[in-house]
């Protein structure tokens, strides 16, 4: 069991918010308008400040992983996982995908599912109001944080110690992932938020919900910061890589806004979208890719210069149903089984799921500059739920049950030598009491 300290339901109490842990589960297989100031390019000089003890949002980590795992979501309540591995041959590489849990996680369905860097920590959201922690590495169920009163809608890990939720109850919430006590809850929107984006530099979010603002937070101050009428509903909202511009998406219509809040472009998309991410790659630039009603992602090309349009160099084709999720991950390859000059040492994979169960993995190593015409990219490895709604998806480093055990113990540490802190205060408060007491007498 999970043991939390006196002093720690209290504050939860102070804090309406209902933390139940649970006994370890094993997750194996079972059948007013304001111009916003955006933060400056988090590569400068200065860093980043850290969100109540959480550092700035992690880089791509420098030694990458040949294995992956995949978590998704469904309308029938039920929890995929898989690992994905590369392995060297003949060619270059190949990608495997194999099955590790399938079990019902929610007594409703899967509305949002996230991942922390590295892989440690899995929150799974559902229309049951419940936001699930588990413990990835290590397959078990931690507890759950019954903190919103609506459908959870958005579920991020801004850090590896803080995980950021968006709920049909119209309020944001920033959860602390060592005792999981909500350390903030942002308040301002009038309905559900429909999606929430987290600047790089981890100090602000925007989000966009269904009374038609887009609304930034300051997460450091844990207060709303700006407010703009969009004038329709916002269905997602999408920082860019590199900070420099975000987009707001609506039903099939998609708007690239400066981070000055200025109007750049306007796509409109062939169909209805589902979902967007945002991602590097070997050429100049960066990657959008649109997850759609089309049974394909769409893949566009940012150029450098902000004032050119993005265009469409390829397609990710396979499905036979409308896309409902796309995430990006970058991952480490092994070296061929032939001699090659300029072998690649990673690549970048894409994830995307389906309404009807399918799991797909495409190796984006295929795409360069100067591409005249759109290529289409098709999976390099396929997952068959047999029909299964798929709602939600993420995509994360596999993270050994070796890493996880040390960092529970480093975490164990530090939660120890706070309670010897908050012991010695208690004793100092007391023996104060008692002189003051002595005086009185």
């Amino acid at each position: 069991m999970v043991e939390v300290s006196r002093k720690q339901k209290a504050y939860r109490k102070d804090k309406r918010v209902r933390y139940e842990p649970s006994s370890p589960k094993d997750l194996r297989q079972k059948s007013s308008k304001l111009k916003p100031v955006i933060p400056s390019d988090p590569k400068g000089k200065e860093k980043a400040k850290e969100v109540n003890g959480a550092s700035s949002r992690p880089s791509q980590q420098s030694i990458l992983s040949t294995s992956f795992k995949i978590v998704a979501g469904s309308y029938e309540k039920l929890l995929y996982g898989l690992e994905g591995t590369v392995s060297s041959s003949e060619s270059g590489y190949e990608f495997h995908l194999k099955p590790i849990f399938i079990f019902p996680a929610h007594v409703s369905h899967i509305k949002a599912v996230a991942a922390s860097p590295g892989g440690k920590w899995l929150a799974t959201g559902s229309a049951d109001e419940i936001i699930k922690v588990w413990d990835l590495a290590r397959r078990k169920e931690i507890g759950g944080l019954m903190h919103h009163e609506g459908s959870i809608t958005y579920l991020e890990f801004p850090s590896r110690s803080h995980l950021l939720s968006a709920s049909e109850d119209g309020t944001l919430s920033l959860f602390h992932a060592r005792d999981w006590v909500v350390l903030r809850t942002f308040k301002g929107h009038k309905g559900r938020v429909n999606s929430v984006a987290i600047h790089p530099s981890g100090k602000i979010a925007l989000s966009v919900g269904q009374d038609r603002t887009l609304r930034m937070w300051d997460l450091m101050r844990g207060k709303g910061s700006a407010s703009i009428k969009l004038g329709k509903e916002g269905e997602i909202v999408r920082w860019s890589v590199g900070a420099t511009f975000f987009i707001v998406q609506y039903h099939s219509t998609l708007e690239i806004f400066s981070t000055d809040m200025v109007l750049r472009h306007t796509l409109s998309h062939a169909s209805r979208i589902h979902s967007v991410r945002f991602c590097r790659w070997a050429g100049s630039g960066e990657l959008m890719l649109v997850a759609a009603e089309d049974k394909k992602v769409s893949i566009y090309h940012f150029l450098e210069d902000p004032e050119k349009p993005p265009s469409i160099i390829a397609e990710m084709i396979g499905h036979s149903n409308r896309v409902k999720a796309v995430e990006t991950l970058e991952v480490a390859v092994p070296e061929p089984e032939t001699n090659t000059k300029n072998a690649r040492k990673s690549t970048t994979i894409a994830c995307t799921i389906s309404s009807d169960g399918n799991i797909f993995v495409y190796d984006l190593a295929a795409l360069h500059d100067g591409t005249t015409e759109p290529i289409q990219l098709r999976p390099v490895a396929e997952y068959d739920t047999k029909g299964t709604r798929l709602t939600c998806l993420t995509v994360s480093e596999n993270r050994s049950r070796d890493e996880s055990d040390a960092e529970n113990a480093k975490i164990g540490k530090r939660k120890r030598a706070e309670d010897q802190e908050d012991s010695g205060e208690e004793d100092q408060e007391k023996g104060a009491e008692e002189e003051e007491e002595e005086e009185g007498e």
